[in-house]
């Protein structure tokens, strides 16, 4: 990698999504040129779809990736603040805690492993009998059998958290260019440019963090190509009074997620159809057969809003994150039900790893050079990347 700086420090950041910004706020702060392409309006694809849960120890089992997570949720209170500050949107960080719901004794045992599993890691955990669960969430079925609450886990605002960062970008001087198309231009060696519908454009690295379609971007060799496969995800949103429910409430595949404006996200389904992000009757059927039977009282509030999303997944569960054999050419997808919990701290890592040139170590177990272990003479090239 070249430093900014050297006379070749433009960088290309393919996908305008949370961590194809984070990435390129972080970079332009080092004083790299960067210009993000994106064929939509930034933050408008899976980032804007989630549910915005910074659960690390809810959600990970793999160890690699614990430790990148709760790093990332770390960072996230300094992240926010510093955003604010930057660009006056409150991108509305909340510790607010997950609250795992049982609802027969066989759910009790379950949580009570994981309280172990959870409290060796670091979480700030407790087993709850039923009264306490009712206590603090009143909208719990009444025939709750207890629960255990995650309290050091949150969640943030991810629609907001994208106009921040496309604010926060923007005034570092990253440039934005909307565009149909767009292809690697390389030789067998290393990245030369990019390619879109207004001609060549000569960078030093192209950053790949397009999401979902990321193993699919043109002109990239098939050598360095990683496998990403996209998985559907649905949710709905119900308009509830501002403060009903407190903590994010979560029972085996569905969680609630509230939010300060009056709306109680649900979600959400994991359906692997290709890139149909269309919401199904069969989608919701089953979102609200999973939360009603945990939070029954649900029942009688209205549906605001339905959307989909497109989760990045990867063979093994990892992101891909880091350098690969094509020499400037950098990968950062595949984060699946991580990636806003990730952004920040990808980004960071990614921009560290462009600006030194060398590896961060907690970025070794997510290389993609995994995906294809050797790298070949006699590479497949775009055309002249100066025709």
């Amino acid at each position: 990698m070249q430093r900014p700086g050297s006379g070749a420090a433009d960088v290309a950041v393919i996908g305008g999504g949370l961590v194809g910004l984070a990435t390129a706020y972080e970079l332009a702060k080092r004083g790299a040129a960067v210009t993000i392409y994106e064929r939509g309006e930034p933050a408008r694809a899976a980032s804007w779809a989630g549910a915005g849960m910074l659960a690390p120890f809810s959600e990970s089992t793999d160890p690699a990736l614990f430790a990148l997570c709760r790093q990332s949720l770390a960072a996230y209170p300094g992240v926010v603040a510093e955003l604010h500050e930057r660009t006056g949107i409150d991108s509305r960080f909340r510790r607010n805690g997950t609250l795992h719901v049982a609802l027969d004794e066989s759910d009790v045992a379950r949580l009570r492993v994981r309280e172990t599993a959870v409290r060796v890691a670091g979480g700030d955990v407790a087993l709850l009998a039923r009264d306490d669960v009712l206590a603090r969430e009143p909208f719990v079925a009444k025939h709750v059998a207890g629960g255990l609450l995650v309290a050091n886990e949150g969640q943030v605002d991810n629609r907001r958290l994208g106009r921040a960062l496309v604010a926060a970008a923007r005034g570092c001087g990253v440039r934005f260019e909307r565009v149909d198309e767009i292809a690697v231009a390389c030789d067998e060696r290393r990245v030369r440019g990019v390619r879109t519908p207004q001609g060549f454009a000569a960078v030093s690295t192209v950053v790949n963090a397009t999401g979902a379609w990321a193993g699919q971007l043109a002109g990239v060799p098939a050598p360095v190509r990683v496998p990403i496969r996209p998985v559907a995800g649905e949710m709905f949103a119900l308009a509830l009074p501002a403060g009903a429910i407190r903590t994010q409430l979560w029972h085996r595949a569905c969680y609630v997620v509230p939010r300060d404006d009056g709306r109680l996200l649900v979600g959400a389904t994991a359906v692997e159809r290709g890139f149909d992000v269309r919401v199904t009757a069969s989608g919701l059927h089953e979102l609200l057969d999973a939360a009603l039977s945990f939070a029954p009282a649900l029942a009688s509030f209205a549906v605001v809003e339905t959307w989909a999303g497109l989760r990045p997944a990867t063979p093994d569960g990892r992101p891909y994150i880091g350098a690969t054999a094509l020499e400037g050419y950098v990968v950062a997808c595949g984060h699946h039900r991580n990636g806003i919990l990730l952004a920040p701290e990808t980004g960071r890592l990614v921009a560290e790893l462009i600006v030194s040139g060398s590896e961060p170590p907690l970025l070794l177990p997510f290389s993609p050079c995994r995906a294809a272990p050797t790298f070949g003479e006699g590479l497949a090239t775009t055309a002249n990347p100066a025709s």
